[in-house]
């Protein structure tokens, strides 16, 4: 057991990776090659928004925010578990863990809003065209997008000082990364007031998503169908279609972690394996279906590359 004095410089130590000895390099490169993809494509989709006033729009702006999160949540992973790959030490301290485990429910509970957003901008674009001027101005788009970073972040700043008074009874980790739900299995004393809690934010996390989309894409569908202009009906269904499958991915990803850890029926390594992905797919498909996918910002990257190569050959 530590004591509350000395918590702070205590050691844990993650599940084992399990990597032959031949696996190490391949694996290290591997991870490194994946999160400078994740990166460069995140960065491309700021920059590019950022540099072009033509994109200074509200459903542009709205998604900025996206590959800034998933650009945090791969970062809160990768830098570690490279290191733990090159140097086969699974040792991580205390309060490293603790920010570990803040930013990447930071960044889960992020990517839920964001897309929860989206969905709302989509609702009132393709369901109120005439009004969406009005609405989503500038001005309420940034009191949307400071309100909802504010309180999450409140949230989510709570959640971790719960954990503060306990001691530890253990140093060893069964995951792979560090979380809430693996944090409190090491404590000592009763964690039900953080567990109620915990599970009280994930309650309302998914049943809010999920009831402002449901709702959302309900009327929308409602909207195109009974819409009679073919171009404009196919692009609001394609456009909101690969929004609703990244999201009920998103969902299920995130979900079913939290839930396994209160059931001892749900194998560890399934559990370890969905707990990691969450912070790994998300950043890497995001850009590529919200990002490159889109028409005006897939011309915006395409012409500055063409910019560049003119200016090489001159």
């Amino acid at each position: 057991m530590y004591p509350n004095g000395s918590v702070f410089s205590v050691m844990l130590t993650l599940h084992s990776l399990e990597l032959p000895q031949a696996s190490i390099y391949p694996a290290f490169i591997a991870g490194t090659a994946t999160y400078l993809f994740i990166l460069l494509c995140n960065l491309t989709i700021v920059v590019t928004i950022c540099e072009n006033r033509n994109l200074h729009k509200p459903m542009y702006i709205l998604l900025l925010n996206l590959p800034i999160n998933d650009a945090i949540g791969a970062t809160s992973l990768f830098p570690q578990l490279l290191y733990s790959i090159w140097s086969q030490d699974r040792s991580i301290s205390y309060p490293a863990c603790l920010f570990q485990g803040f930013i990447i429910h930071l960044y889960g509970g992020a990517s839920h809003l964001i897309l929860t957003a989206m969905a709302f901008d989509r609702y009132i674009a393709i369901c109120f065209p005439l009004r969406y001027g009005a609405i989503m101005t500038t001005s309420n788009l940034v009191k949307i997008i400071t309100v909802m970073w504010l309180i999450h972040f409140i949230i989510i700043f709570v959640l971790f000082c719960l954990l503060m008074p306990y001691k530890i009874c253990q140093t060893y980790m069964a995951e792979l990364i560090c979380y809430n739900p693996s944090l409190m299995k090491i404590m000592c004393e009763d964690t039900t007031v953080n567990n109620i809690y915990g599970l009280f934010i994930l309650s309302s996390y998914h049943c809010v998503s999920l009831s402002v989309v449901a709702f959302t894409y309900i009327h929308i569908l409602i909207t195109c169908v009974t819409n009679k202009q073919t171009d404009a009906k196919i692009k609001a269904l394609q456009t909101c279609g690969t929004h609703l499958v990244v999201f009920l991915f998103l969902e299920f990803n995130t979900f079913f972690p939290l839930i396994a850890h209160r059931s001892e029926n749900v194998p560890a390594h399934l559990r370890r394996v969905f707990s990691t992905s969450v912070v790994v797919f998300p950043p890497i498909v995001n850009p590529l279906v919200y990002g490159f996918k889109t028409k005006e910002i897939r011309q915006k990257i395409v012409n500055c590359f063409k910019r560049k190569k003119n200016s090489c050959f001159r």
